[in-house]
Order: C-alpha cells, then structure tokens, then sequence
C-alpha cells in the first residue's frame, strides 16, 4: 500500500502562486508515475499534471507555461509549484499514484490522497 498526504491548498488572488505538496510512503517503490489532478464544480476530473520515475512530465494544455511539477526523491516528494493563478484554476487537487501510466481522468489509478481545495480569486 501507497499513503499520500498532500498540503499547500488554500486561497489566492489571480496572478498570485501556490505550491502543492505531496507526499508518499509505504511501497512506493511500486509506484511508476505521481500526479496531480483537479476537479472544479460541475466538470469531469482531470489531469494537471504527471511526472514518472524517470523524470517525465506532462502537463495539461491549460497549465502549461504556468505549472511547473517536479519530485524530491530522498523526500518521496511530488511537488506542484503553480504561478499565474487565474480564477478558472479554482478546484479540489488531488495527487494520485499508480503502478502504470496516469490516466487523462484518474480512472484506474491505484492510490490516492485526500486532496486539497485551491481557490483562487478574481
């Protein structure tokens, strides 16, 4: 078992910055790919973005240029630096693992945390 806890959420104004932290214990070295995804009020789930063991990373078109994500492995720890806040980034983040390759909706993947609530304010 994988347990993710991650912290960082909170309220911003647009333009302003957040960092997202997640971090990992337990059998992670089962774990291939970490990311973070996002669900607003009446939309689907979502992929920010990923970032596997050997250091790739995707990103989804709306963040890109604004999200940065990256790993702290002596920390077991998947960061999500975000700049550029807009109002339309507002959602519940949550990171999630899997031993085989992030899905676009979160469908299948294998563990999860409880997330946490960005806000951002126009």
């Amino acid at each position: 078992q994988v347990q993710l806890v991650e912290s960082g959420g909170g309220l911003v104004q647009a333009g302003g910055s957040l960092r997202l932290s997640c971090a990992a214990s337990g059998s992670i070295f089962s774990i291939n790919a970490m990311g973070w995804y996002r669900q607003a009020a009446g939309t689907e789930r979502e992929l920010v973005a990923g970032i596997t063991t050997d250091g790739k990373r995707n990103y989804a078109d709306s963040v890109k240029g604004r999200f940065t994500i990256s790993r702290d492995n002596a920390k077991n720890t998947v960061y999500l630096q975000m700049n550029s806040l807009k109002p339309e980034d507002t959602a519940f983040y949550s990171c999630a693992a899997g031993v085989s390759a992030l899905t676009p909706d979160g469908v299948g993947m294998d563990y999860w945390g409880k997330g946490t609530l960005v806000t951002v304010s126009s």
